[in-house]
């Protein structure tokens, strides 16, 4: 336990990308001294900071809740912050997620991938006369789409499709995550146009199952899942939940 835990020497790998200064993107290795339990994110800190400070990636909470450090480690999406380095290894390798058009080393153009997400209609409609008191759920309502609320937009689900890598219009499993949230939502009445969304040649229907997206989750959603029942619901015309 002492030499899991203690002072070791680590060799990180990071593919670099600096437009204006380097055409194409390459790597470059640093030798950092790490503690057993330092995160991923406190490696790229202490490379940044005492060792090039050019090194460019988003972070923010640092706690796992806003998915802005999201990024490809060892060939698989995590995040950075929920990464200790006493489970990584002594030679890690960290670039951008795949199927992201890449603004500046670990820092992607995630543009693309909220367009998609706002194309869904993530948000409650409902245009009945208000309530006098809030809608209310049953707890068995509400568990039929609680998994689904659990997503921080970090993209790691998305990254990791080769659905997404092979067509850069599909509509990828974070949006169809998201609309799971609301079709299911027993107070929601966009349902339909949703599944009408879905269900075309961007929808659900380029979905192959590999569940790449359902591993690299790191809420532990069953991406996969939550999907199949989207398509399931457009085959069966089920908009509102049980």
């Amino acid at each position: 336990m002492a030499a899991t835990n203690g002072t070791r020497s680590v060799q990180v790998k990071i593919k670099r990308f600096q437009p204006g200064e380097k055409p194409e993107p390459y790597w470059q290795e640093f030798r950092v001294q790490v503690e057993g339990n330092d995160r991923l994110l406190d490696t790229l800190n202490k490379i940044k900071w005492e060792q090039d400070g050019t090194l460019t990636y988003r972070r923010s909470c640092a706690h796992g809740v806003c998915g802005s450090d999201a990024m490809r480690v060892n060939g698989r999406n995590r995040l950075a912050c929920k990464l200790l380095m006493q489970d990584l290894g002594s030679r890690i390798s960290v670039e951008p997620m795949l199927g992201f058009p890449v603004i500046r080393d670990l820092v992607v153009d995630m543009d693309p991938f909220f367009a998609k997400y706002e194309k869904v209609k993530p948000y409650l409609i409902n245009n009945e006369p208000l309530p006098r008191t809030e809608r209310l759920q049953s707890a068995e309502q509400r568990e039929r789409y609680d998994e689904t609320t659990k997503c921080i937009l970090c993209g790691a689900c998305t990254g990791s499709c080769p659905s997404v890598w092979a067509n850069a219009e599909w509509v990828g499993p974070a949006s169809i995550v998201n609309a799971h949230r609301f079709i299911f939502d027993s107070r929601d009445r966009g349902g339909a146009e949703r599944l009408q969304i879905l269900s075309d040649r961007t929808g659900v229907w380029r979905c192959r199952t590999i569940f790449n997206c359902t591993e690299a989750c790191p809420r532990g959603i069953h991406v996969t899942d939550a999907i199949e029942e989207v398509k399931r619901a457009i085959l069966y015309g089920s908009t509102e939940g049980d």
